[in-house]
């Protein structure tokens, strides 16, 4: 994408692709889904977001560019490593925007470490794995964030897709008690047809303390590549209000 900056930087001790977008503004970390890699929301969102956001993106371990190691996915061990990627670069208190799973990341952080947390903006995200439906189906992920090591592993080991599919069966297992610890605000957004229950995205929106919710029609768990303009244009007002 033109502007972008982009390279493996050595972050707790591996190879992180990561990209930055944007000069100005204060930043904003996003966060792409399973599956997928940072150009998930940086092709579709990043020209309108970055005029006024310094925006930073990167491959999860597993993800894109950024190398498989053949072991389990948890997002616990997800929000460790996003950590580490906004500890190296001190940009915290960040604006976290996630996708799907990067959402869930972004709800997960904000709870274990709400020192790094600025504003949440979690798009088709879940806090618990039975608020979703057709889980295991192909993914509605924009084409450029498709994953091309998601159907290999190495040493023999079950796939990238296998165990992401295992991570989505059983977690995240957070409850509303948990969500109503979150201070920040928040914007909760999902499609009117997204996979995840429109009874578990209002649920949600519902124990965040100072949560919005935003519910775009005529849209999927695909909403950023359906819709960018509207979803950029409603982060933008959210962080902008």
């Amino acid at each position: 994408m033109e502007g972008t900056s982009a390279s493996y930087v050595n972050i707790g001790g591996r190879p992180i692709w990561v990209e930055h977008l944007g000069e100005s503004g204060s930043p904003m970390l996003l966060l792409h889904g399973g599956l997928g890699n940072s150009d998930e929301l940086l092709v579709p969102l990043g020209a309108t977001l970055s005029q006024n956001h310094r925006l930073l993106a990167f491959d999860r371990r597993g993800h894109g560019r950024t190398a498989d190691t053949g072991e389990a996915f948890h997002y616990d061990e997800f929000v460790e490593e996003t950590i580490a990627v906004i500890e190296h670069y001190g940009v915290g208190p960040i604006d976290m925007v996630g996708w799907s799973d990067g959402g869930i990341i972004a709800l997960l952080l904000a709870i274990k470490r709400p020192d790094l947390v600025r504003r949440l903006v979690p798009i088709g995200a879940n806090y618990h794995h039975d608020g979703v439906v057709g889980v295991g189906d192909p993914p509605s992920n924009p084409d450029p964030a498709r994953a091309p090591g998601a159907e290999s592993s190495p040493n023999g080991k079950p796939s990238v897709r296998e165990r992401v599919i295992a991570m989505w069966l059983t977690e995240p297992t957070l409850r509303p008690d948990d969500l109503r610890q979150i201070p920040h605000s928040a914007l909760v957004m999902a499609g009117d047809r997204d996979m995840i229950t429109l009874a578990h995205t209002g649920s949600m929106f519902e124990a965040l303390p100072a949560g919005q919710l935003a519910i775009v029609p005529g849209a999927t768990h695909g909403v950023i590549a359906e819709k960018p303009e509207l979803v950029a244009r409603l982060i933008l007002d959210f962080l902008e209000a």
